[in-house]
Protein backbone atom coordinates (compact mmCIF):
# COMPACT_ATOMS: atom_id res chain seq x y z
CA UNK A 1 0.00 0.00 0.00
CA UNK A 2 1.15 3.53 -0.87
CA UNK A 3 2.03 5.44 2.40
CA UNK A 4 2.53 8.82 3.10
CA UNK A 5 6.09 9.59 0.97
CA UNK A 6 4.42 7.81 -1.87
CA UNK A 7 1.16 9.55 -1.86
CA UNK A 8 2.82 12.96 -1.31
CA UNK A 9 4.98 12.40 -4.41
CA UNK A 10 1.78 10.95 -6.33
CA UNK A 11 0.47 14.83 -4.88
CA UNK A 12 3.10 16.75 -6.21
CA UNK A 13 3.35 15.14 -9.83
CA UNK A 14 -1.07 15.57 -9.97
CA UNK A 15 -0.35 19.38 -8.99
CA UNK A 16 1.62 20.26 -12.18
CA UNK A 17 -0.65 18.08 -14.32
CA UNK A 18 -4.18 19.05 -13.54
CA UNK A 19 -4.43 21.88 -11.00
CA UNK A 20 -6.14 24.52 -12.66
CA UNK A 21 -7.93 22.32 -14.96
CA UNK A 22 -11.75 22.13 -15.32
CA UNK A 23 -13.38 18.67 -15.11
CA UNK A 24 -16.11 18.65 -17.94
CA UNK A 25 -17.56 14.69 -17.29
CA UNK A 26 -16.73 11.79 -15.61
CA UNK A 27 -17.00 8.02 -16.43
CA UNK A 28 -17.00 5.43 -13.72
CA UNK A 29 -16.19 1.86 -15.18
CA UNK A 30 -16.20 0.08 -11.92
CA UNK A 31 -18.71 1.23 -9.16
CA UNK A 32 -16.76 0.10 -6.31
CA UNK A 33 -14.63 2.37 -6.64
CA UNK A 34 -16.98 5.20 -5.46
CA UNK A 35 -17.88 4.78 -2.18
CA UNK A 36 -20.09 8.08 -1.84
CA UNK A 37 -22.72 9.39 -3.20
CA UNK A 38 -23.34 6.70 -5.69
CA UNK A 39 -22.43 6.98 -8.89
CA UNK A 40 -25.46 8.83 -10.58
CA UNK A 41 -24.74 11.45 -8.13
CA UNK A 42 -20.70 11.73 -8.60
CA UNK A 43 -21.13 11.66 -12.38
CA UNK A 44 -23.24 14.84 -11.83
CA UNK A 45 -22.25 16.88 -8.74
CA UNK A 46 -18.62 16.71 -10.15
CA UNK A 47 -19.12 18.10 -13.63
CA UNK A 48 -17.83 21.19 -14.54
CA UNK A 49 -15.76 21.46 -10.99
CA UNK A 50 -12.37 22.85 -11.11
CA UNK A 51 -9.66 21.52 -9.76
CA UNK A 52 -7.77 24.35 -7.30
CA UNK A 53 -5.47 22.98 -5.48
CA UNK A 54 -4.81 19.11 -4.34
CA UNK A 55 -3.74 18.09 -0.92
CA UNK A 56 -2.42 15.20 1.21
CA UNK A 57 -3.85 13.89 4.56
CA UNK A 58 -2.32 10.91 5.86
CA UNK A 59 -2.47 8.86 3.13
CA UNK A 60 -5.19 10.80 1.62
CA UNK A 61 -5.22 12.55 -1.59
CA UNK A 62 -7.59 15.93 -1.30
CA UNK A 63 -8.91 17.04 -4.70
CA UNK A 64 -10.16 20.97 -3.82
CA UNK A 65 -12.89 21.83 -6.09
CA UNK A 66 -15.26 24.66 -6.17
CA UNK A 67 -17.79 22.95 -3.96
CA UNK A 68 -16.63 19.68 -3.04
CA UNK A 69 -13.53 17.82 -1.72
CA UNK A 70 -12.56 15.17 -4.21
CA UNK A 71 -11.46 12.26 -1.72
CA UNK A 72 -9.25 9.48 -3.17
CA UNK A 73 -7.50 6.52 -1.32
CA UNK A 74 -5.25 4.63 -3.47
CA UNK A 75 -5.15 1.51 -1.29
CA UNK A 76 -3.18 -1.17 -2.83
CA UNK A 77 -2.32 -0.26 -6.09
CA UNK A 78 -4.15 2.96 -7.44
CA UNK A 79 -2.18 5.09 -9.62
CA UNK A 80 -3.30 8.26 -11.72
CA UNK A 81 -2.45 9.05 -15.26
CA UNK A 82 -2.80 11.63 -18.00
CA UNK A 83 -3.53 10.03 -21.47
CA UNK A 84 -5.06 11.58 -24.48
CA UNK A 85 -8.67 10.64 -25.31
CA UNK A 86 -7.71 8.45 -28.21
CA UNK A 87 -5.44 6.23 -26.14
CA UNK A 88 -7.41 3.06 -25.54
CA UNK A 89 -8.24 2.39 -22.30
CA UNK A 90 -6.94 -0.30 -19.90
CA UNK A 91 -9.19 -2.75 -18.51
CA UNK A 92 -7.82 -1.22 -15.29
CA UNK A 93 -8.97 2.73 -15.73
CA UNK A 94 -12.02 2.42 -13.48
CA UNK A 95 -12.93 6.49 -13.43
CA UNK A 96 -11.84 8.83 -16.37
CA UNK A 97 -12.21 12.64 -15.84
CA UNK A 98 -12.18 14.71 -19.21
CA UNK A 99 -10.53 17.85 -18.36
CA UNK A 100 -10.74 21.21 -20.30
CA UNK A 101 -7.42 20.71 -22.28
CA UNK A 102 -7.91 17.80 -23.77
CA UNK A 103 -6.61 15.26 -21.76
CA UNK A 104 -8.11 12.76 -19.04
CA UNK A 105 -7.20 11.78 -15.81
CA UNK A 106 -7.64 8.44 -15.26
CA UNK A 107 -7.70 6.34 -12.22
CA UNK A 108 -6.26 2.93 -12.91
CA UNK A 109 -6.43 0.01 -9.91
CA UNK A 110 -5.33 -3.41 -10.87
CA UNK A 111 -7.06 -5.03 -7.79
CA UNK A 112 -9.85 -2.15 -7.57
CA UNK A 113 -9.37 -1.94 -4.09
CA UNK A 114 -8.99 2.24 -3.87
CA UNK A 115 -12.09 4.43 -3.33
CA UNK A 116 -13.31 8.31 -3.83
CA UNK A 117 -15.47 10.09 -1.70
CA UNK A 118 -16.85 13.73 -2.96
CA UNK A 119 -18.02 15.32 0.13
CA UNK A 120 -19.12 18.94 0.28
CA UNK A 121 -17.08 21.01 1.92
CA UNK A 122 -19.19 21.78 5.00
CA UNK A 123 -19.19 18.04 5.28
CA UNK A 124 -16.20 16.73 5.74
CA UNK A 125 -16.06 15.54 9.57
CA UNK A 126 -19.08 13.42 8.08
CA UNK A 127 -15.87 11.27 6.27
CA UNK A 128 -12.55 8.94 6.75
CA UNK A 129 -10.15 11.78 7.16
CA UNK A 130 -11.97 13.18 9.87
CA UNK A 131 -10.94 9.99 12.30
CA UNK A 132 -7.36 10.81 10.72
CA UNK A 133 -4.55 11.32 13.78
CA UNK A 134 -1.97 13.86 13.76
CA UNK A 135 0.43 14.54 10.49
CA UNK A 136 4.23 13.45 11.15
CA UNK A 137 5.22 17.37 10.91
CA UNK A 138 2.11 18.42 13.30
CA UNK A 139 3.50 21.19 16.13
CA UNK A 140 0.52 19.40 18.24
CA UNK A 141 2.65 15.60 17.92
CA UNK A 142 4.42 15.75 20.96
CA UNK A 143 5.39 13.62 23.79
CA UNK A 144 2.58 14.33 25.86
CA UNK A 145 0.56 13.74 22.75
CA UNK A 146 2.00 10.42 22.67
CA UNK A 147 2.01 9.12 25.65
CA UNK A 148 -1.52 9.72 25.77
CA UNK A 149 -1.97 7.56 23.16
CA UNK A 150 0.38 5.01 23.08
CA UNK A 151 -0.56 4.14 26.64
CA UNK A 152 -1.88 0.98 25.50
CA UNK A 153 -0.88 -3.06 25.87
CA UNK A 154 -0.42 -3.23 22.15
CA UNK A 155 3.30 -3.43 20.34
CA UNK A 156 4.80 -0.47 19.49
CA UNK A 157 4.74 -1.51 15.63
CA UNK A 158 0.93 -1.88 16.10
CA UNK A 159 -0.12 1.23 17.53
CA UNK A 160 2.33 3.07 14.85
CA UNK A 161 0.36 1.34 12.06
CA UNK A 162 -3.47 2.75 13.70
CA UNK A 163 -4.00 6.04 11.41
CA UNK A 164 -5.87 7.94 13.97
CA UNK A 165 -2.87 8.24 16.21
CA UNK A 166 0.03 9.27 13.89
CA UNK A 167 -1.43 9.23 9.81
CA UNK A 168 0.31 8.35 7.03
CA UNK A 169 3.04 5.64 8.65
CA UNK A 170 2.58 2.44 7.09
CA UNK A 171 4.30 -1.26 7.47
CA UNK A 172 7.84 -0.04 5.59
CA UNK A 173 7.89 2.95 7.54
CA UNK A 174 7.23 1.75 10.88
CA UNK A 175 10.40 -1.07 10.65
CA UNK A 176 12.68 2.04 9.69
CA UNK A 177 11.14 4.35 12.31
CA UNK A 178 12.06 1.67 14.89
CA UNK A 179 14.74 0.51 14.15
CA UNK A 180 16.34 4.40 13.86
CA UNK A 181 14.80 4.15 17.53
CA UNK A 182 16.36 1.52 18.59
CA UNK A 183 12.73 -0.02 19.92
CA UNK A 184 12.14 -3.55 19.58
CA UNK A 185 8.89 -3.55 17.61
CA UNK A 186 6.70 -5.96 20.18
CA UNK A 187 7.47 -3.23 23.14
CA UNK A 188 4.23 -2.66 24.39
CA UNK A 189 3.03 1.09 23.85
CA UNK A 190 2.13 1.42 27.85
CA UNK A 191 5.99 0.79 27.96
CA UNK A 192 7.84 3.34 26.08
CA UNK A 193 9.80 6.06 28.04
CA UNK A 194 9.82 9.61 26.91
CA UNK A 195 12.78 9.39 25.36
CA UNK A 196 11.26 6.68 23.35
CA UNK A 197 8.39 8.90 22.47
CA UNK A 198 10.70 11.87 21.15
CA UNK A 199 12.89 9.39 19.42
CA UNK A 200 9.78 8.04 17.63
CA UNK A 201 8.66 11.50 16.94
CA UNK A 202 12.08 12.51 15.64
CA UNK A 203 12.45 9.71 13.23
CA UNK A 204 8.82 9.04 12.09
CA UNK A 205 10.18 13.02 10.24
CA UNK A 206 13.76 12.12 9.28
CA UNK A 207 12.63 8.90 7.28
CA UNK A 208 9.69 9.96 5.71
CA UNK A 209 11.23 13.51 4.65
CA UNK A 210 14.02 11.31 3.80
CA UNK A 211 11.37 9.04 1.75
CA UNK A 212 9.85 11.89 0.08
CA UNK A 213 12.85 13.51 -1.61
CA UNK A 214 13.10 9.67 -2.69
CA UNK A 215 10.32 9.81 -4.63
CA UNK A 216 8.78 7.25 -2.11
CA UNK A 217 9.75 3.44 -2.14
CA UNK A 218 9.11 1.22 -5.07
CA UNK A 219 6.79 -1.13 -3.71
CA UNK A 220 4.20 -3.44 -6.40
CA UNK A 221 3.37 -1.44 -8.87
CA UNK A 222 3.82 1.62 -7.54
CA UNK A 223 4.46 4.75 -9.85
CA UNK A 224 3.14 8.49 -9.62
CA UNK A 225 1.27 10.36 -12.21
CA UNK A 226 5.23 11.63 -14.14
CA UNK A 227 6.08 7.85 -13.71
CA UNK A 228 8.17 7.97 -10.76
CA UNK A 229 9.17 4.77 -9.47
CA UNK A 230 10.25 5.30 -5.81
CA UNK A 231 14.58 5.22 -4.83
CA UNK A 232 13.59 5.11 -1.48
CA UNK A 233 14.02 1.16 -1.20
CA UNK A 234 17.87 2.13 -1.62
CA UNK A 235 18.04 3.53 1.28
CA UNK A 236 15.87 0.83 3.93
CA UNK A 237 17.81 -0.24 6.51
CA UNK A 238 16.08 -3.11 7.88
CA UNK A 239 12.27 -3.55 5.91
CA UNK A 240 13.01 -6.67 3.38
CA UNK A 241 16.31 -7.48 4.65
CA UNK A 242 15.87 -10.46 6.34
CA UNK A 243 19.00 -12.17 7.08
CA UNK A 244 21.31 -9.76 6.35
CA UNK A 245 23.72 -8.10 8.07
CA UNK A 246 22.51 -5.04 10.72
CA UNK A 247 23.96 -1.80 9.43
CA UNK A 248 24.85 -0.80 12.76
CA UNK A 249 26.24 -4.27 14.50
CA UNK A 250 26.16 -6.65 11.31
CA UNK A 251 24.20 -9.40 13.68
CA UNK A 252 21.33 -11.02 11.23
CA UNK A 253 18.19 -8.87 10.86
CA UNK A 254 15.32 -11.27 11.68
CA UNK A 255 11.73 -11.28 10.14
CA UNK A 256 9.04 -11.58 12.67
CA UNK A 257 4.97 -11.17 12.62
CA UNK A 258 3.48 -8.90 15.13
CA UNK A 259 -0.39 -8.93 14.63
CA UNK A 260 -0.47 -10.40 10.63
CA UNK A 261 2.29 -7.49 9.63
CA UNK A 262 5.35 -9.07 8.65
CA UNK A 263 8.02 -7.28 10.67
CA UNK A 264 12.01 -6.86 10.70
CA UNK A 265 14.21 -5.75 13.13
CA UNK A 266 17.77 -6.37 14.66
CA UNK A 267 17.26 -8.49 17.90
CA UNK A 268 20.81 -6.74 19.00
CA UNK A 269 19.77 -3.49 18.76
CA UNK A 270 16.77 -3.26 19.37
CA UNK A 271 16.67 -4.85 22.34
CA UNK A 272 13.54 -5.38 24.71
Amino acid sequence: MPELPEVETVKRGLIKKVKGRKILKAKVNWNGIVAYPDKEAFIKEIANQTINDIERRGKFLMFILDDYFLISHLRMEGKYFIKEPNEPLSKHDHVIFTLDNNKELRYNDTRKFGKMHLVKKDELDKRPISKLGKEPWDKDLTVKYLKEKLNRKLPIKTLLLDQSIITGIGNIYADEILFLSKINPETKGVDLTNKDLQSIIDNTRTILEKAIEKGGTTIHTYTSVDGITGLFQQELLVHGKKDEPCPNCKNKIIKIVVNTRGTYYCPKCQKK
